[in-house]
């Protein structure tokens, strides 16, 4: 698993953090997988003393799957391989240019292109 991180860190533009709405990749030994997922929620986990986060995500599969894993956060930010039913797993966000990604309002007035309401 750790050679397969290295590599993925070469391809892959990653985030230090992970915030709801991120694109996550998931990287697994057993089963074999390496897909996206959508950061739909993140909730702390009160039951635990340490620092344990409910990470809810929809892999972007089809059909797309509803999933929570709990994690500490080294865990749920790709900064340390873990194991779930003793398989390994790697999380972390991927850097999709989020300012790129947000809509650029103009100062004023309709937008370029777009629809004029007409009375």
């Amino acid at each position: 698993m750790e050679n397969l991180v290295k590599e993925l860190k070469q391809l892959i533009e990653f985030k230090d953090t992970t915030d709801i709405g991120d694109i996550i990749l998931i990287a697994a030994k057993e089963p074999q997988m390496l897909v996206y997922a959508l950061v739909t929620d993140i909730e702390r986990d009160t039951q635990r003393r340490d620092e344990w986060w409910h990470l809810h995500f929809s892999v972007l599969t089809i059909p797309i799957q509803q999933m929570t894993w709990t994690l500490r956060t080294p865990q749920m930010t790709g900064m340390e391989i873990f194991t779930m039913g003793g398989e390994e797993r790697f999380l972390k966000a991927v850097n999709m240019g989020g300012a790129q990604l947000r809509p650029v309002e103009p100062a004023s007035g309709p937008k370029p292109g777009g629809l004029k309401r007409i009375k």
